[in-house]
């Protein structure tokens, strides 16, 4: 089978919950036998590299603006993959999938599939109009291609509820290697278990901003042992205004790390050692950062949205009152002085997270909606026989 991916920025991940997403399903794709492709960004993924364990890469320009870099690309990959002879396009993130239109127009024998990430338009980086406009992308995304996937049971009532339609639910997977060098904290001055991970674009609806202030907070009143830090991993989307906003609330301690954008083992290290984890989201779909997090067996501290809340289900995780600082600061101060139990609720978060969010399962699923779709086209125009992967 021939598969095409078109909407992340590339592989291998580098930052983005999509981009890494991408990776882990296409080159599972790949392992299993499958010809697979991958539009990047040459400003995303290094342009002298063309295949990426399996998984061949497209390199194609784009405008980088804020507004213009995915969608640019996007119709670039397209008009690119309506000349060649791939069995299925499977577009991700409902931005881009907005032009998933196209071969559905001009190539019907290709069979096209989209994933419903998260909704966009809630995201305060954007304005009025490209909120709008991320609105009709969302239509197209749920009416437009044969099947569309969507990661979180919460997703999943919006969406059917919204269209009247079926979809097709494959969560969001989790996988970190446990890193046993604990060295690699040297170079931001932090010891095993004594600091708190966040893990996120800076921008605005991640919510750092409540993490900052409830730490400060207990800094202010002596709640934090001495030494004890706040790591925040992650960098601006087009949002510097917002990361600078952030910098200023931290001034005046030592005791808040930010890391900029990490990959690798400098990313592990830091969920192999973590005291506990913080998702302070406003809106997501189903944060991969959070499944990490429980994949990692650490006590996830996150806002009561549902999308969080359907991960942490089972009492594998702690809330707050989304965009509280009091109600965070509430709960840091608990568990950061009781790592026994903090570590308890990590043990069972570990263990949900390799029961319901394998990696495995899930490229074997969308293998399945793919082969369900051929299925239909072929069973449309000829008795069937069941199609066979190599």
């Amino acid at each position: 089978m021939k598969i095409a991916f078109i909407g992340q920025k590339g592989i291998p991940a580098l930052s983005g919950g999509v981009e890494k997403h991408v990776e882990k399903l296409a080159t599972r794709l790949a392992a299993s036998g499958q010809e697979v492709f991958v539009y990047v960004r040459s400003h995303y993924t290094d342009p002298s590299l063309t295949e990426y364990a399996g998984v061949k890469l497209i390199h194609l320009p784009t405008l980088r603006t804020k507004h213009l870099d995915a969608i640019s690309h996007t119709f670039f990959a397209t008009m690119h993959a309506l000349f060649q002879n791939y069995d299925v396009v499977h577009y991700h993130s409902i931005g881009p999938s907005v032009l998933s239109i196209l071969p559905r127009v001009f190539r019907p024998g290709m069979q096209v599939v989209a994933t419903f990430h998260t909704r966009d338009y809630f995201h305060k980086k954007w304005g009025w109009f490209a909120r709008m406009c991320l609105r009709i992308a969302e239509y197209f995304t749920c009416v437009v291609p044969e099947k569309t996937i969507v990661i979180s049971g919460t997703l999943l009532q919006y969406a059917k509820k919204t269209y009247k339609k079926n979809f097709t639910f494959i969560p969001n997977g989790a996988e970190v290697e446990y890193e046993p060098d604990t060295q690699l904290l040297n170079q931001w001055g932090i010891r095993p278990k004594r600091y708190i991970l966040s893990v996120s674009r800076l921008v605005e609806h991640k919510g750092i901003h409540y993490l900052i202030k409830a730490f400060r907070e207990l800094e202010r009143q002596n709640k934090v042992p001495n030494n004890f830090k706040l790591v925040i991993v992650g960098t601006h989307a087009y949002t510097e205004e917002y990361e600078r906003y952030l910098k200023v609330l931290s001034e005046g301690t030592h005791n808040i790390v930010f890391t900029g954008e990490l990959h690798g083992k400098d990313l592990a290290a830091l969920f192999s050692h973590a005291s506990l984890f913080v998702q302070p989201s406003e809106e997501e779909g189903l944060s991969l950062a959070l499944l990490e997090a429980m994949a990692s067996g650490l006590l996830s501290i996150v806002s009561d949205i549902s999308a969080n809340l359907e991960a942490i289900q089972s009492g594998s995780g702690v809330s707050f009152e989304s965009k509280n600082a009091e109600s965070l600061k509430k709960e840091l101060a608990y568990y950061i002085n009781r790592p026994e139990e903090a570590a308890a609720i990590g043990a069972i978060a570990k263990e949900r997270a390799e029961r319901e969010y394998s990696w495995d399962a899930i490229a074997r699923q969308t293998l399945e909606a793919y082969e369900e779709v051929l299925h239909q086209h072929s069973s449309a125009k000829e008795p069937y026989a069941p199609y066979r992967t190599k």
